[in-house]
């Protein structure tokens, strides 16, 4: 079992992987493997909606880390999405980065657990998160949940390591993922997956 942690911030080592590690030592302590994914300080541009990935279940855009993202989001087993928060929202990179990793590619994520987490020096975590866990709920992904909104506080990684709360957040989230990790585990061939249905699309304009 593996989880992937992406880390949404431009800077790599930052408070959002500050945050992303505590998980990480919590998931190794659980017998759970583990990898920090960075995506870059480089511009990542936004999906053009131009439908080539349906075919090729890639980006046409190759020169930033979406692709790569794309295959460990395939290989891996849960996903936790990090970033920090800028105007009550997430980084602008990360979210170019997951429209393009879930545009017409999010089949194979269904059913695979999520959580994502923020970092902010005050205000905006909730809006943030929710922003985030919004790609995880149309992908058929299960959100995996902590005793309180994933979010930790400070202006640095040591002030974020002064936040005990938040970073029990990171850890408590970690177990569950874990948990449900196993869970999922233990019930292959014993419990079938739930039926899909061909999807349907509802056009709201009507001539």
């Amino acid at each position: 079992m593996n989880v992937l942690l992406i880390n949404g911030s431009p800077h790599p080592r930052g408070c959002t992987f500050t945050a992303l590690s505590e998980i990480a030592r919590t998931l190794t302590a659980e017998g759970v493997e583990s990898e920090i994914f960075h995506i870059g300080n480089r511009p990542i541009r936004g999906c053009m909606a131009c439908g080539k990935c349906k075919d090729t279940g890639l980006c046409v855009f190759t020169e930033d880390s979406v692709n790569e993202g794309i295959a460990r989001f395939n290989a891996a087993d849960g996903v936790v999405v990090g970033s920090p928060v800028y105007y009550a929202a997430p980084n602008g990179a990360v979210c170019a980065f997951l429209d393009r990793v879930f545009f017409l590619k999010a089949h194979p994520y269904a059913l695979k657990p999520a959580a994502s987490i923020v970092s902010c020096r005050r205000g905006g975590a909730s809006a943030a998160f929710d922003r985030l866990n919004k790609y995880f709920t149309i992908s058929q992904m299960p959100i995996v949940s902590s005793q309180y909104w994933n979010a930790v506080h400070g202006n640095t990684p040591e002030e974020v390591q002064k936040d005990l709360e938040g970073l029990q957040i990171m850890r408590t989230l970690a177990r569950n993922m874990a948990w449900m990790l196993k869970c999922i585990e233990q019930a292959k061939g014993h419990v079938p997956l739930p039926e899909r249905e061909a999807s349907i699309a509802t056009n709201f304009i009507r001539d």
